[in-house]
């Protein structure tokens, strides 16, 4: 996507003449709703329908002038977005302009309210619930994350903003760059703090930070990185006298260094002894955390449109069911054939095994090493059609890609 355009633009039409006849309108019909915060998200929505900004905005004028001209309203020092823009400024709300390169957001809630448009690019938008909610601090709290819908949002979508519990969402953006228009009130009072969800279990407050555990995980990273052998024995001595929520966040720091050293089992037992049946949510949420990790990582390295595409419903979608319908609206053509298609061209062979990403090939299988790729993806398509004779080990083949980040395509 080329942004700035190659030639100085003889004319420029005024991007912020644009924002600021945006921003006027949201100000006045948010004046005769006597500045009501309940009517704050359907009036940006609207303006943002009947003005897109997908269709008004030139990125190449916009950012051309940006750059260029400095009568800008007042920018923030955020870190948000990729990077963040001030395009209005009213004392109650302002506009914002967001770039995303690699950007997937965490599963959150807002302490504002609005609505977004996406000026270019696409995203995935996933929406939640968290049920049974139990705090344990006034910054963590335990119940079960539950999705609720998933969409594909492309070039021109507009969706509001609920501050608040009743709002948990998460996008995952698809295009380099992804850019989306946001109308936000700068705070909604009473409805923080704005927690971000770990999946399937635990919500946690970001901007609440506890200065002795930060210190103390990286007193533990320095043991592990000098090989202490100490430092698996520290830990469980850590776990069996912590609080719930400092034991959960050195579990988390933990998990893969322990494993390595064949002490996880023990320390989360320990844990789960100390805390009882409060503590049955804390694994599955720390085996996701790494799931979610691994593919992220993946993402990383990955440059292929149709391949990133393909991670983002790794990460964001549950069930094989709704996988198959994203892919279907997003690419012509039978979704089961394109994922297999995705896999195969996933698909690595080394001296050691085959894997598709992180799923790799059970060992004990007992396959030839030039015949594993065929059978581990003959056992996906079975998974994924559920017809036809059952491949040899397939309760194999299903363990190992259950293991994987594959997951939700055999669930």
């Amino acid at each position: 996507m080329v942004l700035v355009a190659s030639e100085p633009l003889l004319e420029i039409r005024r991007m912020d003449a644009f924002f600021a006849e945006l921003g006027r309108t949201v100000a006045a019909r948010w004046k005769a709703e006597n500045f009501s915060i309940g009517a704050f998200p359907g009036i940006a929505q609207a303006v943002l329908e009947e003005r897109p900004p997908s269709e008004h905005v030139d990125l190449a004028e916009l950012v051309r002038e940006f750059l260029l001209d400095d009568e800008q309203p007042f920018q923030t020092s955020s870190g948000f977005g990729q990077p963040e823009l001030i395009a209005y400024d009213d004392p109650r709300f302002y506009i914002q302009i967001l770039v995303w390169l690699e950007g997937t957001t965490d599963i959150h809630q807002h302490e504002f309210s609005g609505a977004f448009h996406v000026l270019a690019g696409s995203s995935i938008h996933s929406h939640f619930e968290f049920r049974n909610p139990q705090s344990i601090s006034a910054h963590f709290r335990v119940g079960e994350l539950k999705m609720k819908d998933i969409r594909l949002l492309e070039t021109g979508s507009t969706v509001p903003i609920i501050s608040g519990r009743d709002y948990i969402h998460a996008l995952f953006h698809l295009d380099m760059p992804s850019i989306s228009v946001v109308i936000r009130t700068h705070h909604d009072p009473g409805t923080g703090p704005q927690y971000t969800y770990l999946p399937p279990h635990i919500a946690v407050d970001p901007n609440h930070h506890d200065a002795l555990t930060t210190r103390r995980k990286q007193l533990l990273d320095m043991l592990e990185r000098v090989d202490d052998p100490a430092y698996a024995d520290l830990v469980l001595e850590m776990i069996e006298e912590l609080d719930f929520e400092r034991g959960f966040f050195i579990l988390q720091n933990g998990i893969g260094p322990l494993k390595n050293l064949g002490a996880w089992e023990e320390t989360l037992a320990a844990f789960q002894r100390k805390h009882g049946a409060l503590a049955a949510g804390v694994a599955p949420t720390l085996e996701e955390i790494v799931r979610r990790d691994g593919i992220a990582a993946f993402r990383a390295s990955v440059t292929e449109a149709e391949h990133r595409f393909f991670l983002a419903l790794l990460l964001n979608v549950p069930t094989r069911a709704e996988f198959l319908d994203l892919v279907a609206q997003r690419y012509p053509g039978e979704a089961t054939e394109t994922i297999l298609r995705w896999a195969e061209e996933l698909t690595e062979t080394s001296d050691f095994g085959t894997s598709i990403l992180d799923a790799e090939f059970p060992g004990e299988a007992e396959v030839a090493i030039e015949e594993q790729p065929i059978a581990l993806l003959a056992a996906l398509r079975y998974l994924l059609e559920d017809e036809g004779d059952a491949p040899a080990n397939l309760e194999l083949f299903r363990a190992a890609l259950a293991r994987s980040s594959l997951r939700p395509l055999v669930s």
